[in-house]
Parts: structure tokens; sequence; C-alpha cells
């Protein structure tokens, strides 16, 4: 049963003294403190010398590129180019209670850590620009990536190293937080729906109900991909933060060889331009993400030749395949007004099935007399109720859907390149998300989640939903299901493709047809990782810094 929003507001106020008290005794504080230590590393771009030399230029400071260039430098010289500026800069980034602000801030086209766009599908999109990356503004949730992902990825991993990778990284910024009324609600409403069996905690991708690791800590402090650099050699780590690369420099063409990165070109925020070089042996890597990276590779000169020669953009290699095979999880949600303030937290549980992945966030509802463009919520009106929400969200976890990507601008970076992915085009991907929705059907029925109803003025108990609820015949309904799922289809920004492995680059992550380049990050993904990619996004830096280190140890 659906309740109207006004037949319960003269019952909201009780209900919130009521329940206030016994909420707050969850809370437990524990002693983890944000690390900026950093901070020595950090220079703004227009500190910095008009031409440069080192061994490794990293392009992204993102939850990628820092545990990369933190890991190399504690060999060589490593310059990071960050074109966003240091999470101390924007505080809402540090804590757990900033995630929907950072969503719904305007972006300033400069500063602002989430940089807002629209893919082609009419989608509402953001993109990290922020040390950090997307680890800065993401929820936080921390789970290792599912054995397919592996085995489709083209890459011959060495599994120990993997493994070796990911407790890098957990060993300094994952934590495991205590289970809020909501979510201890949810994880038995997972269960009781039959998302089983009960895994506990874990932080390996397994069939069933678990609770997961987390990158903030038990006071609600993020602890994102930054703090790895702490980890890196300070007299060989320099990063640049307001530093937008423009493009990649390349050697002249030889007849006996491919032609070789040697450098890049990035502007500060005053626009002044600087040359960064790699010295020999060196490389270029590209760790700006799965927009970033395809969009940086096509600005300079890497791409399909006839494309590139409609744009006037000089042609450094002919790559048909960058820009391509985009993709991007959708994300299908019902939003629940709770009956009582409940603690807003991040995802803390996930339901595992092969065909979806179903997850929930809690938090406090944001009242504004008009729409708020990419928010996180549907439009609200205005009220002096404080009130709280829980969203169950629905993510099919392998898209057979594929769009592309292209330049908006062929000459301004900083432009956001015009992406499609075509959400739903296979019909594979809207039954997967018609039977997580039904599941989700199946959690509201759940005698674990009845506590959140709300009774109205006559006594009858029901659900106050905001936004969309499911149709009513949800359970027999196929094309009403389908029609709901592509009416209310968001992302769950876990979006990547654009330089996959076997494509663009090989299994090495070495840009084919060039010498000196490498792309690192979620562009070269065939599909996201496990339920949530950070954690194998920062695997991967570590990873193929530790590989490359060595490459050069037996180079020698």
């Amino acid at each position: 049963m659906e309740i109207s929003t006004m037949a319960v507001l003269p019952v909201l106020l009780l209900l919130s003294f009521s329940f206030h008290h016994q909420l707050q005794v969850l809370a437990q504080a524990t002693q983890s403190y944000q690390d900026f230590s950093y901070m020595k590393f950090v220079h703004n771009a227009t500190n910095l010398p008009q031409e440069e030399e080192y061994d490794y230029i990293v392009i992204g400071g993102g939850t990628a590129g820092c545990p990369l260039a933190a890991t190399l430098s504690e060999k060589y010289s490593v310059l990071v180019l960050e074109r966003g500026g240091a999470p101390n800069s924007t505080p809402n980034v540090l804590s757990g209670s900033g995630f929907f602000a950072n969503l719904m801030e305007a972006d300033d086209g400069k500063t602002t850590p989430a940089q807002k766009f629209t893919s082609e599908d009419g989608v509402e999109n953001v993109r990290g620009r922020v040390l950090g990356g997307t680890s800065m503004i993401n929820a936080g949730f921390y789970s290792r990536a599912q054995e397919k992902f592996f085995s489709k990825s083209g890459v011959k991993w060495e599994r120990e190293e993997v493994e070796k990778a990911y407790e890098w990284v957990e060993e300094s910024i994952v934590f495991r937080s205590n289970l809020t009324l909501w979510n201890s609600a949810f994880k038995e409403a997972l269960l009781e729906a039959g998302v089983g069996p009960d895994n506990g905690f874990s932080l390996d991708h397994i069939l069933g109900t678990k609770e997961s690791g987390s990158t903030y800590d038990s006071l609600g402090r993020r602890h994102g991909a930054v703090e790895l650099l702490n980890k890196g050699e300070a007299e060989n780590l320099k990063v640049a933060v307001y530093a937008t690369v423009q493009r990649i420099l390349f050697s002249s063409k030889a007849s006996t060889s491919n032609r070789s990165a040697i450098g890049v070109i990035y502007t500060d925020s005053k626009g002044k331009s600087h040359r960064a070089l790699v010295r020999n042996k060196g490389e270029v890597i590209l760790s700006a993400g799965a927009l970033g990276s395809p969009q940086l590779l096509l600005l300079s000169g890497i791409g399909p030749s006839s494309y590139l020669s409609s744009l006037k953009i000089p042609l450094i290699q002919h790559q048909k395949n960058v820009g391509q095979f985009m993709a991007d999880n959708p994300r299908n949600n019902i939003f629940l007004v709770t009956p009582f303030p409940s603690d807003p937290s991040p995802v803390q549980v996930v339901g595992i099935t092969t065909e979806y992945f179903i997850e929930s966030i809690v938090g406090d509802l944001p009242f504004s007399s008009t729409p708020e463009p990419f928010t996180f919520f549907p439009s609200l009106s205005s009220s002096s109720i404080n009130l709280s929400f829980a969203s169950i969200i629905v993510k099919p976890p392998e898209p057979l859907s594929r769009g592309d990507l292209r330049l908006a601008s062929s000459s301004n970076v900083k432009t956001s390149p015009r992406v499609r992915f075509n959400y739903f085009q296979d019909p594979v991907d809207i039954a997967r998300c018609v039977r997580g929705m039904r599941k989700t059907g199946e959690l509201l029925e759940t005698k674990s989640i009845d506590r959140f109803k709300y009774t109205d003025l006559q006594g009858q108990k029901g659900f106050l939903f905001l936004g969309s609820s499911l149709p009513s015949n949800y359970k027999t309904d196929d094309s009403s299901m389908e029609e709901f799922c592509r009416s209310t289809v968001t992302t769950f920004w876990h979006y990547h493709g654009g330089c996959l492995v076997g494509k663009v680059v090989d299994g090495d992550f070495r840009v084919m047809g060039i010498n000196k380049l490498r792309v690192v990050d979620g562009s070269t993904f065939t599909l996201s990782p496990g339920t949530n990619p950070q954690a194998t996004l920062m695997m991967l830096g570590r990873y193929v810094g530790l590989k490359m280190l060595q490459e050069r140890k037996e180079s020698k």
C-alpha cells in the first residue's frame, strides 16, 4: 500500500521524537585519522617551471593514478598532473555527510569536485575533478572483483600479486563499519527474500548477502585513494593540482619503429602553458578515467583516422577502437521516506546474484521549492519537516549494451566529450533490471523492514515513496516493468570502456602501436569489477606499478 505525504505529516514529529534517542546509541567511535601527509608532495601548477623532466608522468591523480604514482616513486621520479584541486580545498569530499552535497553542488566548471555532464541518452552523470578522483565523491563501498572480471579482462594476471596489491590498499584505507538500523534491517530483508547465503563480512565477491569494507571510517571520515600517495617516496614524487593536460607529445616518426610518447603539454589555472618530458626508458601513463583517457588520446591524434581528419586533428596513430565499447551499469531504485530520522550511511550491505546486485543508502532529505539539477533525488516540494530516506538500488553487473565517445570540442579538453551508453539496448539488460526490481518488491514484503512503514490517520500501514513506486502489477506484467526500468534509469557512476584491453591497449596496458604510453584506469575494462569498482581500480594502480618496476629492473 502507498501512503501520501500529507496523510502522515501530523504524526511525523511524534515519530521523530520517539525514535531519535534510540538511533543515537548505535554510533560507536574509533580512532582512525585522515592522513594529509601527502600534501608535502602537492604543488599548485602555477608554481611549477615551464619545462621539467621526469622518469614517469601520470595524467590524472585519481583512483588508479594515486596508487600507481606512489608505487613508481619507490624507485623513480614521478609527476602527477591532476586537473582538480586538493581535497582540503573542497571539505565536502572528506566526510560521508558531504556525499550528497557533492552531487548537488552547482558545477563551477573549474574547481568543484564533481564535474557534471549529461550523456546523449539524457542521463545526468558526474566525473571526479579532485585529487583522489571519484574515490573522493563516491559512496565508499569497497568490494573486490568477481572471478569473471579477471577471466574476461584480456590480462594474464599474476593472482598472488593481485592479492598483495589489494592488501596494500586495504591496510591503509579500508574499514569495517557498524551497521545502522536501516542496513541491519536491509540485510535481514535480503536474506528473508532469498538472496542467500549470509556471508557475514567479506571483501570478496561472493554470491549471497554480505557486509563489506568502506573507505569511510566509523566517524564518517573518508579515506580515498589520495591517502595512498602517503606510501610514495617523498623525494621522487611531485603532484601538480589545477594542471590540465592538453595533449600528449610524441617523437618524430622513424621509418623503423613506432612513435614514442615523450611528454605532455599542460596548462595551469591561469592558462599558462607548461611542458613535462619523460627521460629515457620513462613513460607517459594515462589515468584520466573512462571519459578523460579516450578523450586525450583523440585530442593527441590517436584514434580513427577519418574521424580525426574531419576534426583537423593531426594523425599520430590510426586506432579505430578509441572511444568505442563504452558501457555504464544502469541504476534503478526506489526511495522510501522513513517514519523516523535514520542515521545517514553509505553503502554497507550488498545482495549479490548472477543477474543483479542490490545495495542501499540512507540519507537526509534536502527540501527545495524548485528541482535541483543533477541531484540524487526525485523532485521535492518545500517543507520544514526533517525527514530521512532509504534508497534500494539495483545494478545489473555486466551490461551488454554498448555505446561510444566522441569529442565535443577538438581543441578544449575542459569540455566533456559526448558519450552515449545505449542503456537497455540489449534485451538481456532490460530483463535483468526487471528481475532485480521484482526482487526489490519482494524486499518490501518482508517482515524485516515492516517497521519502516507509516501508519496514516485511518490506521492503515504502508510505505511512503518518494518519486516512482513499483507498478501495482509488477509481479506479472513484463511490459509494465520494462517501462518502469526505462523511465527511471539513471547511472551508478560505474561507466567504463573506451580504451579496452585487446582493442586499444595490450595485456600490459600499453597503447598498441605507440611506445612509452600506457592507459591504466577503468577505460580499459570490459566489465565493471565487483559490485563497486574502486577496490579494483586502486589494486590496478598498485599492480601495474609493480609490474613496471619489475620491467625496468629486468631491462638493466
